[in-house]
């Protein structure tokens, strides 16, 4: 699959549809997969920690989630194809496990989320064989070690939100042949605790703004996009100078 490499982390460049068709071809090959949904936010504190920037370039794909990354691919002549997110890059998984009766496990988010995801695949997807359902909260992560080992789910979804999602997956990546992601607050999303903006607020490139507007929390979260935008503007200065 073809990559852009922007500010040193090399993102995919397909459609959605492409990806999801490579990934479930290495799903149906049972090869490791590991991927990392990358906004700005994550890219930023990348470059800040040498250690995480290493760990998630082990990743066989990067993702552009995020349309701060659409736009520095754009800036630096560097184009991506589009935006793919983990959110529905999860939501299309899930409609596989159905299909091929998956075996799947779920780790993080709160207790109360993390029962409802449960509650809902069950009812929503009866084929998928959910081998775990663990909350974030928990002190001691040995019992989603030990079912991992013992049930070798083929997706496994981590929402611990990052820089721990992808430490978690990066620690235990050898357990179990599967695809791995890290999918920050998706379960949440995805149980209807935090409503994703409506259809044309996302084709307008505005659900950041929509996030921001409905979770004023997060603003500190968004601090690193003016940031992510002065580095891609100190990158795209180098480029023509050289």
């Amino acid at each position: 699959m073809q990559t852009q490499n922007i500010l040193g982390f090399n993102f995919i460049r397909a459609t959605n549809q492409e990806f999801q068709k490579k990934l479930i071809q290495r799903l149906d090959q049972q090869k490791n997969t590991f991927v990392v949904t990358a906004n700005p936010e994550i890219v930023m504190y990348a470059l800040a920690h040498p250690r995480f920037a290493k760990l998630i370039k082990k990743a066989d794909y990067i993702t552009p989630d995020g349309i701060g990354i659409i736009y520095a691919g754009k800036k630096l002549n560097l184009p991506l194809k589009e935006r793919i997110t983990g959110y529905d890059t999860f939501l299309y998984l899930l409609t596989q496990a159905q299909t091929k009766h998956l075996k799947v496990l779920f780790y993080g988010a709160k207790p109360d989320v993390i029962s409802a995801v449960k509650t809902k695949i069950t009812k929503s997807y009866p084929k998928i064989e959910v081998v775990g359902a663990f909350d974030g909260y928990l002190k001691d992560d040995q019992p989603v070690k030990k079912c991992l080992q013992e049930t070798q789910p083929q997706l496994v979804f981590i929402a611990l939100g990052s820089p721990k999602q992808e430490e978690f997956i990066n620690q235990n990546f050898k357990t179990t042949s599967a695809i791995w992601m890290g999918i920050g607050g998706s379960f949440d999303a995805f149980t209807g605790k935090v409503k994703r903006a409506p259809k044309f607020i996302q084709k307008a490139n505005l659900e950041w703004c929509y996030r921001l507007v409905t979770d004023p929390k997060r603003f500190k979260r968004y601090l690193a996009i003016p940031r992510f935008l002065k580095v891609v503007k100190r990158a795209k200065k180098d480029i023509v100078q050289r």
